[in-house]
């Protein structure tokens, strides 16, 4: 299996190459079409030059043998790279380049038909070997020669042909063609090392990560990804989305390794004085007149265990569903009244009176009734059950800004600061509820936040000269 370093590799070496290998057909074609159609255009422009030269001279009376026209002819032959021939109408050659024709021409002669081709259009071009006088076929331009008499009409003498090998034609083209491909390896010589480079930069992050996720699985909870915090890009947002992952799963395993701590302590009492008792009445130790004083122990406790595995279940269903999906509006003071009603037993038992402050009419709000209805319960009953006894406790209804603020307050002994941070943690008990509330099992604050948490509300507590106040609040329908 190709590694991502690889793939990634590859597929940028294959871009470069694909694309140079069609810049290179472009150029190719291109400089390929330049080049020819160039030396066509010079070879025609020196033949029409010698025509008009050959016939400036015939006017002024010199013969083409003369050896200043030759030499004319032969240096314009050596510059342009280009063969000169010079022959009558009908096709016998008066005059040719050194090493024009093939071996063995011993009376070269132009064919008849290139001539009359060139008298009837006055020009002539294309790749011929001009009847075998050339070993290969050659590009070819040729002119006519044409004087005028003292009578001044122009008569043809001669026909020039300027022929060039299609090596001489294609030197140039295959020069610039070199210099293009050395320079196109070496560009892609230089962008594979900067493609090795850029991969190997941008994977070695996800190497990085990939071990550091290894340690993790591996029970490394303190491991993160270092260095790219300053990165602005993907492997920057990747790196912080990791350790972002790794912190939650760590507080994760903080708070579970906690919770099991807890609940096995909160479970080992009440099991360790059932099982205590019931080993004392099986065995003896117990007096038979003591036995029902020891079983209604054994009753109570047996009754905790069942509130906190029923609590534990009920925490454990509110953090599998912390989106609250069956919101209605309801009235969230007739709500109020209606569980301090259910609470009136145990207020009259402690001789509490109830301050209320709360509007005429109703106040309509969004939530889940029932699991509202959980948290007054829970905040109403802790209320009664810390109040002094022969005080007072308090409930108060507030609109304000769109939010309906709820409090529960009552009369008590004053919470210290550092205890007031704890309040709504898991199996949290102070000194005074574990004496004062000894059925509690320390979840019902925790589920209060819970709750509240799910429907996007806020819970603050405070306490103050023996006031202890929660105030919850509720978005108004």
């Amino acid at each position: 299996m190709k590694s991502f370093y690889q793939r990634q590799f590859l597929l940028m070496a294959g871009m470069v190459l694909t694309s140079f290998a069609l810049l290179s057909s472009a150029f190719m074609t291109l400089s390929y079409q330049y080049t020819i159609q160039d030396k066509r255009e010079s070879m025609e422009r020196n033949a029409e030059f010698i025509a008009q030269f050959t016939g400036a001279v015939q006017s002024s009376g010199l013969s083409l043998m003369d050896s200043s026209y030759q030499a004319y002819v032969s240096s314009i032959s050596s510059i342009s790279d280009a063969y000169v021939i010079i022959c009558k109408p009908g096709g016998r050659v008066i005059l040719a380049s050194e090493g024009a024709f093939r071996s063995g021409v011993s009376v070269p002669s132009v064919p008849q038909e290139i001539c009359r081709e060139l008298e009837e259009t006055g020009d002539y071009s294309g790749m011929t070997t001009l009847g075998g006088l050339f070993p290969q076929s050659r590009y070819v331009a040729g002119r006519s020669v044409t004087i005028s008499d003292f009578t001044g009409n122009s008569y043809e003498t001669n026909l020039v042909f300027v022929a060039a090998d299609t090596a001489s034609i294609t030197e140039l083209w295959r020069a610039v063609a070199s210099i293009f491909f050395v320079t196109a390896l070496t560009v892609i010589f230089i962008a594979f090392i900067c493609s090795a480079l850029t991969s190997r930069r941008q994977t070695r992050p996800m190497h990085e990560i990939a071990e550091m996720a290894r340690k993790f699985g591996h029970g490394e909870m303190d491991a993160r990804v270092t260095g790219y915090e300053n990165r602005q890009d993907e492997v920057g947002e990747l790196a912080e989305a990791f350790n972002n992952m790794a912190e939650s799963l760590a507080q994760s395993e903080a708070r579970r390794s906690e919770f099991i701590a807890n609940v096995s302590h909160e479970l080992k009492t009440p099991m360790t004085t059932i099982a205590g008792f019931a080993d004392g009445i099986l065995d003896g130790t117990i007096p038979p007149e003591k036995e029902k004083e020891y079983l209604k122990t054994i009753s109570s406790e047996t009754r905790r265990l069942s509130r906190l595995v029923r609590r534990m279940l009920d925490l454990s269903r509110l953090r599998s569903n912390q989106n609250v999906t069956a919101q209605e509006t309801f009235d969230i003071v007739e709500l109020m009244l209606r569980v301090l009603v259910s609470l009136e037993p145990k207020v009259t038992a402690r001789g509490l009176d109830v301050e209320t402050q709360l509007p005429d009419g109703s106040v309509m709000v969004w939530g889940d009734p029932d699991a509202i209805t959980q948290v007054c319960y829970n905040l109403l009953d802790n209320a009664v059950k810390f109040a002094t006894q022969g005080s007072a406790i308090g409930i108060s209804v507030v609109t304000k800004g769109g939010k309906a603020r709820i409090s529960v307050r009552n009369h008590g002994e004053t919470i210290p600061p550092e205890e007031l941070a704890l309040l709504f943690d898991r199996f949290h008990k102070s000194d005074r509820s574990r004496s004062m509330d000894r059925d509690g099992v320390g979840l019902g604050l925790y589920i209060v936040k819970t709750i509240l948490g799910n429907h996007k509300e806020n819970i603050t507590v405070t306490s103050q000269d023996g006031v202890t106040e929660f105030t919850f609040t509720l978005t108004l329908a």
